[in-house]
């Protein structure tokens, strides 16, 4: 059974820093291409940054520079460092990963940021 699950989430003020992670079961996640996704409410889902099974990311404009995303095959695990924050960045933040044949998803981890 493959479970997908996201952490780090909570509650922090404008300029602060969080690090989320997302912790796969069931896969070897260095088979599958990974991403980070948000919601906020009223909103579409929006790519946040992703990272391919090779190690190259890529970021949306309003997160480069404060944003980092990073894994680790050995420990099934992604991570997001999130920098500087604002209040513009909270959400639901949510974990995929995609193969040729399957794409999963997490039930997404909270980000508030007070300002």
């Amino acid at each position: 059974q493959v479970q997908v699950v996201e952490s780090g989430g909570g509650l922090v003020q404008a300029g602060g820093s969080l690090r989320l992670s997302c912790a796969a079961s069931g896969i070897t996640v260095s088979r599958y291409d990974m991403g980070w996704f948000r919601q906020a409410p009223g909103k579409q889902r929006e790519l946040v940054a992703s990272i391919g099974s090779r190690g190259s990311t890529n970021y949306a404009d309003s997160m480069k520079g404060r944003f980092t995303i990073s894994r680790d095959n050995a420990k099934n695990t992604m991570y997001l460092e999130m920098n500087n924050l604002k209040p513009e960045d909270t959400a639901v933040y949510y974990c995929k990963l995609d193969s040729l044949f399957n794409t999963f998803w997490g039930q997404g981890t909270q980000v508030t940021v007070s300002s």
